[in-house]
């Protein structure tokens, strides 16, 4: 494929995104252009879709090579998520060229998985369900897409299958610090919570009733956080770290923390409980 300044967004910023881009800077009259040329479309077809070559001719885009500072043909720039990643000037060997392009291409796996990701970019849900799928397919250690597809489940309301899905995550994601799945795990286990807890109205009565009782206060808290009720479950949190801060091994602390990472879209509620639970603790 040829390109022009007028299409070089669309053909190598927004493709390169999908997939990788190489952009061979050529001319007619350049010797080793007509080596490397063919050798990158051979290889192109070879890799049948994995990555894409774009040609830019330096005689018809004096504006593109100037911008890419281009002193010496052939020259080609990687480009990968809309950025320019890697390049090389002259003709690379058979070989050398593989390598080059070997560090750019995704495995299938993660090519299914960057498609996800720009179906949801594009909030095509289903779609990037399928690919998140077909991801795990080729490689059920790909805990990113896992993740991914665990929040899509959430989304969907599908916890049981959110729950199995995260029963086959790695331990060096379950067992690690990872903050990703440290959000995804409280809100599983809210939803858990709440399906053995009394109605919301009934533990909002014994709350009313007695104050003091933790208990019914944190349980409450879980029932809220399983609907997204941030706030008023921030509100019972709070109020079980100023009674007792020991409570449950401070558990009113440490689900603040997961609740303030469940609502990082709402920036400033978050801020506004960080302060109300720095005030109660120093």
């Amino acid at each position: 494929m040829n390109t022009s300044l007028a299409t070089f967004e669309k053909d190598v910023i927004d493709a390169s995104v999908l997939t990788p881009v190489l952009v061979d800077f050529w001319a007619e009259w350049c010797g080793p252009c007509k080596t490397l040329g063919p050798l990158l479309e051979k290889l192109e077809q070879e890799y049948a879709g994995r990555w894409r070559l774009v040609k830019v001719d330096v005689e018809e885009n004096q504006q593109l090579a100037a911008h890419f500072q281009v002193r010496s043909i052939p020259h080609v720039v990687a480009f990968v998520d809309g950025r320019p990643v890697d390049q090389f000037t002259g003709v690379l060997p058979e070989n050398q060229l593989r390598a080059f392009i070997e560090r750019l291409v995704p495995n299938p796996a993660q090519a299914e998985h960057r498609t996800a990701l720009h179906a949801l970019e594009q909030g095509e849900l289903a779609v990037a369900r399928d690919h998140l799928q077909a991801a795990l397919a080729l490689d059920p250690g790909l805990d990113e897409a896992r993740l991914d597809l665990i929040e899509l489940l959430l989304e969907d309301e599908q916890v049981e299958d959110a729950r199995r899905e995260a029963e086959l995550l790695s331990p060096k994601i379950t067992q690690g610090i990872d903050p990703r799945y440290n959000v995804l795990k409280t809100r599983l286990d809210a939803l858990d919570a709440a399906t053995d807890l009394p109605p919301t109205d009934a533990l909002e009565a014994a709350v009313a009733a007695d104050p003091g009782n933790l208990e019914a206060r944190f349980d409450l808290a879980n029932a809220l956080i399983a609907r997204r009720a941030y706030e008023p479950a921030l509100e019972h949190l709070l109020e079980i770290v100023k009674r007792d801060r020991s409570f449950r091994d401070d558990a009113g602390r440490k689900t603040m923390l997961s609740v303030f990472d469940l609502a990082a879209h709402r920036p400033e509620l978050v801020s506004q409980w960080r302060r109300k639970l720095s005030a109660v603790l120093y």
